[in-house]
């Protein structure tokens, strides 16, 4: 490559000799049947080297694909092409009259990679974004087309698939009558006395925030469909001012807040997709546990909150219902996702992402496939009850590893 390509947060260079970007489903197809390895670049939201398709293999963007947004407004879902981002989904799909179930903090990722990495948002009731998802249209190893939809029984391991199964050109999702959401900031919550399950389930989506520099949380987000009741939050007064999740950022790249009632897409992100979400300079980890396990886990951030808190900008707790994809960090489990945002310092971030990861042992997490972690490859695989049927998926479709580099090998065992 002429210049440097690198991930989002410019921790990862990635390796490759050239980024193709191809224009057609054609040039595609020609690209991965004559080239020995292929990853594929999405919105470059990963931060660590998922993406990386090594010296010797092809690293591709579809972002120059026709981007295929098509409607189907009697069925409820939505053809999206694989280079689309959520921010011009939403738009498109709000225009007709129609949602989808939830977004994730920020709408500037891709859809399909943020489905194949397990990325979600926030609700005890509301699933990962790869819950939408229906059918999955891939490009296969030898340059044929595959399709897989709900019903295959294949459909388990195509959605959250870390790209191992093909490139995804296109995925349908399902979509609902569009709704309005209100949202509003709460000021600082103590752990002492936390009813974590009881918070969660206040409203819609909802987020706590803290920068373990106390105990407790400083601010939690309440995002309330206005078709349901009006959430009771008696656990702490709303702020005055317009907040950002990230401590010294400018409120302005944060959504409407102060209870004002918006279409879903500019209320259920955390991020306005026209500003840089979170801070930028960053790093980020995030690990997601059995529910039932939220207050405990807490508990034990806050005993080494004084190891956390000098390279932590924030960290995010949510809920997430749970999944039925093999390998998604949700599967089988009402979870809680833990979410680190780091100082961008990979040196100072590592021995404490280590020691996040032996106290939240005994909880069985297991980690973002997209984000920094250290927990052993062995250890995560144990961790899915699904994996040895993924993996046999992955044997079948990709029997000579067209889609694996390093990282995915490991991960997988394979």
């Amino acid at each position: 490559m002429t210049e440097a390509v690198t991930n989002w947060a410019g921790n990862i260079t990635y390796t490759a000799k050239e980024l193709h970007r191809p224009r057609s489903l054609d040039a595609l197809r020609a690209l991965v049947a004559e080239s020995g390895r292929v990853r594929v670049l999405g919105s470059g939201h990963s931060f660590n080297t998922i993406a990386d398709a090594g010296t010797e293999g092809a690293l591709v963007s579809l972002a120059d694909l026709p981007p295929v947004i098509d409607v189907d407004t009697a069925a409820r879902t939505v053809r999206v092409g694989g280079g689309v981002r959520y921010a011009e989904l939403a738009e498109a799909v709000h225009r007709h009259g129609l949602a989808l179930h939830n977004m994730a903090s920020l709408p500037h990722i891709s859809v399909a990679g943020s489905v194949a990495t397990g990325t979600h948002g926030s609700g005890d009731g509301n699933g990962p974004l790869a819950a939408a998802v229906r059918e999955v249209e891939l490009v296969t190893a030898d340059g044929g087309t595959l399709v897989i939809g709900r019903g295959d029984a294949r459909f388990g391991g195509a959605v959250t698939s870390l790209g191992a199964l093909g490139v995804v050109t296109a995925l349908t999702l399902d979509l609902e009558p569009a709704y309005e959401v209100s949202q509003r900031v709460y000021g600082p919550i103590p752990l002492d006395g936390l009813d974590h399950a009881a918070v969660a389930a206040s409203a819609y989506s909802v987020s706590m925030f803290t920068d373990w520099r106390q105990s407790g949380f400083v601010q939690t987000w309440v995002k309330q469909r206005t078709d349901l009741p009006e959430p009771r939050f008696p656990w702490s007064e709303p702020v005055a001012e317009k907040r950002h999740p990230v401590p010294g950022m400018s409120p302005l790249n944060a959504t409407e807040q102060f209870g004002v009632p918006g279409p879903w897409h500019e209320r259920l992100p955390h991020f306005r997709p026209g500003f840089t979400p979170s801070s930028g300079a960053e790093l980020q980890s995030e690990y997601l546990l059995a529910r039932e396990h939220a207050l405990d886990a807490i508990r034990a951030l806050d005993a080494i909150r004084g190891t956390v808190a000098p390279v932590l900008q924030i960290c995010e707790v949510r809920t997430i219902a749970a999944d039925t994809q093999w390998l998604s960090p949700a599967y089988g489990r009402d979870s809680v996702a833990l979410h680190f945002t780091w100082v961008e310092d990979t040196e100072a971030v590592l021995p404490v992402v280590g020691r996040l990861e032996e106290a939240l042992d005994p909880f069985d997490p297991r980690p973002h496939w997209g984000k920094v972690f250290t927990v052993p490859s062995d250890v995560v695989r144990g961790r899915y009850p699904r994996m040895a049927d993924f993996t046999a998926l992955a044997r079948e479709l990709d029997p000579e590893g067209t889609f694996r580099n390093a990282f995915v090998r490991d991960a997988l065992g394979l």
